[in-house]
């Protein structure tokens, strides 16, 4: 016998709606086979089955949630008998006959009770309007709790379904309804103030509100499962880890000569920009070569060096989260290749279309800040990672050249900051240094235009 578990589907991720079944009791099960499919707030994922026998029992039935690490499924060695039949006689008394016979007799009888039913059930609209739906327990019971219409709330799951990110959404659409009711009384006088606040209420994302002004009062957001999991998960990733920082400038000049001549061709046949990071990443992926106890992760008292680079690349959810998908065997692939899995991966997480193995097995990361302008920026590593690098912008500033003939000169040049936290345990800041440096060696030297 062996358990079937809810797989951790994401870093912050703690839970799952299981969304179908894909075997009854009594099915074989095959290695690596389809068993069910899952949605959680970051991915809707169809899970394979981690070991091959006969579905015995299934714990968590289409609809509901359960943790990560719960137990949902039992799958047996042999075919099941009689435990089997019994497992399996709660399902099919639906199509059984007993039902049909059960409905003539009880027919005349519901009709005189059915009248006298719906008078004194008059409060349980809001019951009835989720019980027609495939919700989650949580998402049911946050409908019901704030008393929205699940029929005006827009769905983003699979096959339409409703998650808890939507609810949540609609729960803080219509939060700030109450809001004005505190601001009269903070400042009775300004009585216009309250008009323009339900500007307020649509926005989905907290980055789109107007510009905060002196009495207006608060607004109260509940910290969503995402960022309550995500600190929760950086704290634990600073207590494990001893981080350490090394920083390096790189001179882009080299790449941006390929990046200008290959430009115009590359969105034409790849359909999207030709960015800094499949440089940054391919070079990160050759240092690996060269530096392998970054690319380790840590055990039991034991750095674990992996002789492959998985190379995961942080992702933005909308503001609402990250998501750090992973391209597999990324030292297999050229920069081509490896531009096209970073474009794709997070093109899927932002649709939520990735599969377990897209956001599992990573053995270094990278962050990519850069595209928000920033300067510097620390990350923290995702466990149980050693390493983890931020690129940061990539800028326009005058620089001193070297020519060949040795003498020196001023010219303008793009130029960015890397920033790697890196666990101490793993190495120490000369070795982390020296990497950091040879990425700049590959990024500041390499024929990139050979390499595509």
């Amino acid at each position: 016998m062996a358990d079937i578990v809810m797989p951790q589907l994401g870093e912050t991720v703690t839970e799952g709606t299981i969304t179908k079944w894909f075997k009854q009791i009594g099915d074989a099960v095959a290695v690596d086979e389809v068993l069910f499919e899952v949605s959680t707030d970051k991915v809707d994922s169809e899970v394979p089955s981690p070991v091959g026998g006969f579905l015995a029992e299934i714990r968590v039935p289409e609809g509901e949630t359960v943790q990560v690490g719960g137990v949902i499924a039992i799958v047996s060695d042999a075919a099941p008998s009689g435990a089997a039949t019994a497992s399996a006689a709660p399902v099919a008394p639906e199509p059984t006959a007993p039902e049909p016979t059960a409905p003539e007799p009880a027919v005349p009888e519901p009709v005189a009770p059915e009248p006298t039913a719906p008078e004194p059930t008059a409060p349980e609209p809001v019951a009835d309007a989720t019980r027609g739906k495939l919700l989650s327990p949580v998402v049911r019971q946050l409908v019901n709790e704030h008393g929205l219409d699940p029929d005006r709330i827009t769905p983003s799951g699979p096959e339409g379904r409703i998650t808890r990110a939507d609810v949540e959404q609609a729960i803080q659409a219509k939060g700030p309804r109450p809001a004005p009711i505190a601001s009269p009384i903070a400042l009775p006088a300004p009585t216009p103030t309250p008009t323009p606040r339900p500007t307020a209420r649509p926005t989905a994302r907290p980055t789109a509100r107007p510009t905060p002004r002196s009495g207006t009062g608060d607004t109260t957001e509940t910290l969503g499962n995402i960022r309550r999991r995500t600190g929760e998960h950086m704290v634990m990733s600073k207590d494990v880890s001893p981080h350490a920082y090394s920083i390096i400038e790189v001179d882009y000049e080299n790449v941006d000569r390929t990046r200008r001549h290959h430009r115009d061709a590359w969105r034409e046949q790849e359909g999207f920009s030709l960015t800094y990071l499949p440089f940054i990443s391919r070079a990160v992926i050759d240092a690996l070569r060269e530096f392998p106890h970054l690319n380790a992760t840590v055990g039991n008292g034991e750095l674990i060096v992996h002789n492959y680079v998985n190379l995961a690349v942080a992702v933005d959810l909308n503001f609402e989260g990250l998501l750090a998908p992973v391209v597999h065997g990324a030292d297999d692939i050229r920069l081509r290749a490896l531009a096209r899995s970073i474009n794709e991966l997070a093109g899927n997480a932002r649709s939520k279309h990735l599969s377990v193995d897209d956001i599992t097995g990573g053995t270094f990361t990278i962050s990519n800040n850069g595209s928000f302008g920033t300067t510097i920026v620390l990350p923290i590593i995702n466990q149980p990672q050693v390493g983890i690098l931020s690129t940061d912008a990539v800028t326009r500033r005058p620089v001193v050249v070297t020519a060949t003939d040795g003498t020196e000169a001023i010219a303008i040049h793009s130029v960015g900051m890397l920033a790697l936290a890196w666990d101490h345990r793993a190495f120490d800041g000369s070795y982390a240094g020296s990497f950091l440096g040879e990425v700049r060696s590959i990024l500041e030297t390499r024929d990139w235009d050979a390499e595509l």
